[in-house]
């Protein structure tokens, strides 16, 4: 199944609460609820949790990184 890689707006501290939770191996719900409702708002049906995979490092925009695995033909 294709994935979809979902960036989202986010501040540093956040950023760095979720990286943090990653390394310890525990998930920041909220952060992956919203990487599935964007994927959803995309117009892509998720097939399973969204993963984290880092944050940006630009100096003013701090996004998280997570990639959705979508079903391939269907849409909302």
């Amino acid at each position: 199944m294709p994935l979809v890689r979902i960036h989202l707006d986010t501040d540093r501290t956040t950023a760095r609460r979720v990286l943090q939770l990653h390394r310890e191996g525990r998930i920041h719900h909220e952060s992956r609820e919203a990487a599935r409702d964007q994927a959803l708002r995309q117009g892509r049906t998720p097939a399973g949790d969204p993963v984290f995979v880092g944050i940006t490092n630009g100096r003013r925009d701090v996004q998280l990184l997570y990639d959705v695995e979508v079903y391939t033909d269907a849409t909302r």
